[in-house]
């Protein structure tokens, strides 16, 4: 009888070794072979001589998936007619089958021993491999000849196929044949297929396939490895680049790296439906949108509505006309009243989104929902995506993201500190592949990641680097234009300007005010009227109408924060000038003395409307001299019965004409301490305001020292004057003009046309040669920061700020507004003005209004600390070191367009990466040497892509530990140069991948699928049952059906049937039991969920490649001394 091998009680591959150990050569058949299965027989046929009779033949029939079986059997009815042709194609579809089997897995030490012994027996001709074409071959035969007279053959036929599972791990049949007539007819039968025409030989094929895989014996180059990680993460940026082109109006008008913004952005428009364009001040961010539009005008022929800020309204129209855009252009402030009867437009174009930071105002809300309506497609633009929070981000992907959509991605490091995904949902009611999931998280590199899909942003140092082209007569680095114009890149200079300002001398009126006494004082100030929740009266005496408890809500809200925003833009505008900052305490002391008459005389009080209480509304300059008439506009007053009186006429107008511009609340809704504070605080400012009476400008020594360099210093050149308040503006033009200086005018958020006035400053650059004439070109220009956004300004080269602020960041974006294309000086000269006796006064009272505002449990500030706390940035910027103006680091680019820099500035230094790179295996791997660096010794970068298409990198340490999942920390960390010297391998660097995969599959399943709106039945039946299964758990009800079920709920949609059968059940109120049971029984009869077969068989993520790290102290060769930037996932933004 013979012996059965199922692989239960008998393993055939034992049986088999048994056999091939007293061998000298064997014939394997088999209908599929798995190159890693080899390890499984190897070891006994090494020791073969090889050679035609010690060898093991290897016949591979061409078994099919059942799919295409059935596929063919209805489209050949005849015979399979097989000619050369059929034997090329068919050779390369095996050829391509193996290739694909070593890219499947996780490699191990085994598989690549066993792989580098298969291609070695082959060469030396131990095993030979055969392809058979002429019909399926599905027999699985294996017979060993052994040097034995009465049984030189047995075989085994059966099941098996020469693969780990036919050999071991799946049940089978299988039986040995010992009866030699029996072995001699199989080898016969063997022998006739084996010399069969159309059985060809591809031995050669297997060795060239391994020893060009993860397996091969050779050594890949660090560096190849690190470019294939680039070229994969640039996918999005050459997609676009590939899928689109240049509408051939821009084609000469746009600079290289413009195009490939374009290019780029055009492909996350199409597949997302937005995109944000926020490369940095002065890379043209406009003329790429306009030709983004121009794209999706000729190739879907959709109209643009183009929202923006009112002062640059003619700019886009400009732009409209220059290029034939199919829009409309409108003021986004009318955006709440004009867009509900707006027809439709399929794109949106939000220029300077970023001032769409609050969504909960009127204006935010109506864009929104005009976009939902008409399903638009959305670009941002903004140069300053956002403020302090990842909130203004997620508000801004809000207008065109639906809160609970599954995007694809979820906040991997904020997961992982939360718990989990699992206790995320539960926790937070939503799925983690959701914007409502994102804006959870505070890391970085989490927000890093979901900006991959709808960013395009570059810095000024990113193009510099990568795109300028360098002018060997002078070193420095231009851009070229197509006509060949050049546009070069200015160096930033900072320049100081210095003012006497003297507190020993009684005769400096600045010096007077700008001291610790009247910071002191300011830090006193109780400010009622930015916290007037505090204030209310909690007897209940008098009931608010439901009006005013809205009212109060919102006053409730404000408190501490406003106060702390008061304080320190009072002090601001004592910064910015003195006569500024009197007029802000005048108005500050007539709006007090307002509520003080209408309390003392119960009349309701006047609150800003709803909108204007939000913090954003608050912290714009906005000038509230307009609610006045010319004759009773704000002047200095020195007396609390002045400013009575005035507040009399004052409430009149607002009760009167100007009543809609005001919430309304009743008086006795607020205790008496709120007249009292307002009293004190007026008695205090009256006495700061008395401390500059006799204000002279004549005497201001700061407008002075501004004046001499504008008519001395430069007296020719063209100058940008910023500061921040409008007071400022008014007061230098009104006093500049009293001194007689020509060719000027101040732009404020007033100023009804501020492009017009860009033009006129600016004509060259704008393009606007009617301008340039005598009397209609400006060559000074004094603005606030209404002209900060999107305009061209670089027809000067000299920013002068005559009020420092506190973030040098504002500084780096006013000389943004010089340093565009274009530029045509080597420098750009960044004037600050500073005290003559130093910066330690500044600092020094800087200091004292930030303990005052942090001893009072206030905000500080706008969000703002002080130079970012650093003393060093404001001594560097008073010294005039170079540098402190530039760029930020280049982490602010985003990924795909990082990625696809180093991608192309690879292939442009060497053509032949243009093959080399895409051929490389998946998951091959090659080492290089760790830099020295705080957070690990050795470890391994992994780079997989999930069955979602999202990619997925990790760098763990020797332990198998995860350092960091950051794509741009990971690519830092891989980056070496072209001579990067290969090394051996970690001994245990598969073991490393191993663990870091599991990781990533571990996070992978547990974020699971989308369980859909709150409302839908697979949300609801999900989270009834969860709780019932938790509450039951220990008793018989917890049942591993209910679990398996719930499991299935969470990771598959519903079929139609279910979603019926649950939905009719929720409405009647079905109890958790019988809940439970439904759903079990509708699992077992297949009625549930949606699972799809490939799914369920093969989740694991596909590994791209691997890089080792490995420590060589004293001989390390690479150049990357950055091993990890500081921005990896265990740092909170």
């Amino acid at each position: 009888m013979p012996k059965i091998y199922d692989n239960i009680e008998n393993f055939l591959v034992k049986g088999l070794n048994d056999t091939l150990e007293v061998s000298h050569r064997s014939d394997f058949c088999v209908g599929y072979f798995n190159l890693r299965g080899w390890k499984e027989v190897a070891a006994e046929i090494d020791h073969w001589d090889g050679g035609e009779r010690n060898a093991c033949r290897l016949l591979v029939g061409m078994q099919k998936a059942p799919s295409e079986l059935v596929r063919e059997y209805f489209l050949h009815s005849d015979t399979l007619v097989v000619d050369n042709a059929y034997a090329v194609k068919v050779r390369k579809e095996l050829a391509q089958e193996f290739k694909d089997q070593l890219t499947i897995g996780i490699p191990t030490e085994t598989d690549e021993v066993a792989l580098r012994r298969l291609s070695a027996q082959i060469k030396n001709k131990k095993v030979v491999v055969k392809l058979f074409l002429r019909h399926n071959l599905h027999a699985k035969l294996y017979l060993c000849f052994r040097d034995d007279k009465i049984n030189p053959i047995i075989g085994y036929l059966g099941s098996s196929n020469l693969t780990l599972a036919g050999l071991s791990k799946q049940g089978e049949l299988n039986v040995d044949v010992l009866e030699q007539d029996a072995a001699v007819k199989l080898a016969k039968w063997f022998e006739d297929r084996w010399n069969d025409r159309w059985c060809i030989d591809i031995s050669n094929e297997l060795v060239e396939i391994i020893d060009n895989s993860w397996a091969s014996e050779k050594l890949y180059s660090p560096y190849h490895v690190y470019i294939k990680m680039a070229y994969h993460l640039s996918a999005e940026a050459r997609f676009g680049i590939n899928e689109f082109r240049i509408p051939r109006v821009f084609q000469e008008r746009l600079l290289d790296f413009q195009q490939k913004a374009v290019l780029i952005a055009a492909h996350h428009l199409h597949k997302r439906d937005g995109v944000m364009i926020g490369d940095v001040v002065g890379l043209g961010k406009t003329i790429i949108a306009s030709a983004l539009t121009k794209i999706f005008e000729d190739d879907f022929y959709l109209e643009t509505l183009i929202l923006c800020p009112k002062n640059i309204v003619p700019m886009w129209q400009d732009y409209k006309h220059k290029y034939q855009l199919r829009a409309e252009i409108m003021p986004i402030s009318l955006a709440q009243t004009k867009l509900a009867d707006l027809r439709r437009y399929r794109i949106v174009l939000i220029d300077e989104s970023h001032n769409l930071r609050n969504r909960e105002g009127k204006r935010y809300r109506a864009i929104r929902e005009y976009i939902a309506l008409n399903a638009s497609k959305v670009i941002l633009l903004t140069a300053t995506p956002y403020n302090k929070t990842y909130e203004d981000l997620a508000n801004q992907l809000r207008l065109f993201i639906e809160e609970d959509k599954d995007i694809g991605i979820a906040p991997e490091n904020y997961l992982r500190e939360s718990g989990g995904p699992i206790e995320f949902q539960a926790s937070y009611q939503t799925s983690p592949r959701t914007l409502l999931a994102f804006e959870k998280s505070v890391y970085p590199d989490d927000w890093r990641e979901l900006m991959r899909l709808f960013l395009v942003r570059r810095t000024r140092t990113f193009i510099k680097d990568n795109y300028a082209l360098t002018d060997e007569t002078n070193g420095r680095k231009y851009l070229l234009f197509t006509d060949g114009r050049k546009s070069y890149f200015p160096d930033r200079v900072p320049k100081r300007v210095t003012y006497s300002l003297k507190s020993s001398d009684p005769d400096d009126q600045y010096a007077r005010l700008y001291s610790a006494d009247v910071v002191d004082r300011i830090s006193s100030l109780t400010l009622p009227r930015y916290g007037l929740g505090n204030y209310l009266d909690q007897s209940g005496e008098v009931l608010p109408t439901m009006q005013e408890s809205i009212i109060q809500d919102n006053l409730s809200r404000a408190g501490k924060r406003l106060m702390g925003f008061a304080r320190t833009n009072l002090f601001k505008r004592l910064e910015s000038s003195g006569y500024a900052f009197l007029l802000s305490i005048s108005r500050h002391i007539l709006r007090n003395y307002i509520f003080i008459y209408a309390i003392e005389n119960k009349l309701e009080l006047p609150i800003g409307g709803q909108e204007a209480n939000s913090l954003d509304e608050f912290l714009e300059d906005l000038d509230d001299s307009y609610l006045y008439d010319e004759e009773k506009k704000i002047s200095l007053l020195f007396t609390g019965e002045d400013y009575y009186r005035l507040a009399a006429e004052v409430y009149e107008a607002f009760a009167g004409y100007l009543n809609r511009k005001f919430d309304w609340i009743n008086h006795a809704l607020f205790i008496e301490k709120l007249k009292t504070d307002l009293k004190d605080d007026a008695r205090i400012l009256l006495e700061v305001l008395n401390l500059g009476h006799d204000w002279n400008p004549a005497e201001d020594r700061k407008i002075n020292s501004l004046y001499n360099l504008l008519t001395r210093k430069h007296s020719k050149e063209k100058i940008l004057v910023f500061t921040q308040f409008a007071d400022t503006a008014n007061y230098l033009e009104k006093e500049l003009t009293r001194r007689g200086l020509l060719d000027f005018a101040n732009v404020t958020g007033a100023t009804e046309n501020p492009t017009l006035f860009a033009y006129r400053f600016s004509p060259v650059s704008n393009e606007k040669p009617e301008y340039q004439s005598q009397g209609k070109e400006l060559r000074i220009l004094i603005s606030t920061d209404v002209l900060s956004e999107g305009q061209n300004l670089q027809d000067a080269h000299i920013v002068l700020n005559y009020d420092l602020p506190w973030a040098i960041i504002r500084l780096i974006q006013r000389a943004g507004r010089v340093d565009r294309i274009g530029q045509q000086s080597d420098k750009i000269l960044c004037y600050s003005f500073w005290p003559e006796e130093g910066i330690e006064r500044i600092i020094k009272l800087r200091s004292r209004l930030t303990q005052r505002i942090g001893e009072n449990a206030d905000v500080v500030g706008s969000d703002e600390t002080f130079f970012e706390g650093d003393r060093i940035n404001i001594e560097n910027l008073y010294n005039e070191k170079a540098g402190i103006l530039d760029d930020t680091e280049d982490t602010e680019v985003d990924l795909a367009s990082y990625a696809y820099q180093i991608w192309k500035n690879a292939v442009d230094q060497d053509k032949s990466l243009l093959k080399t790179i895409p051929d490389l295996p998946n998951v091959v791997y090659a080492t290089k040497a760790a830099a020295v660096n705080d957070f690990y010794k050795e470890g391994v970068i992994v780079y997989t892509k999930t069955q979602d298409d999202n990619d997925i990198m990790a760098l763990v340490d020797a332990s198998g530990e995860i350092i960091t999942q950051s794509q741009y920390a990971i690519l830092r960390t891989a980056e070496c140069e072209p001579a990067e010297p290969a090394m051996e391998k970690l001994d245990n660097h598969h073991n490393l991948v191993a663990k870091a995969v599991s990781h990533i599959i571990e996070n992978e399943s547990r974020i699971g699928g989308q369980l859909g709106k709150k409302s839908g039945a697979r949300y609801r039946v999900y989270h009834q049952l969860t709780r019932y299964y938790e509450e039951q758990k220990g008793t018989l009800f917890a049942t591993d059906a209910l679990r398996r079920a719930i499991e299935d709920i969470y990771k598959y949609p519903l079929k139609e049937y279910a979603k019926d059968t649950l939905n009719r059940h929720l409405r009647t109120g079905i109890d958790d039991q019988t809940l439970a049971a439904l759903v079990i029984s509708m699992r077992d009869d297949d009625k549930l969920c949606i699972v799809e077969e490939k799914e369920t068989r093969y989740r694991e993520p596909q590994i791209i490649c691997t890089l080792g790290l490995k420590d060589e102290s004293g001989s390390i060769t690479g150049n990357n001394t950055a091993a990890l930037p500081a921005n990896n996932n265990q740092t909170k933004g």
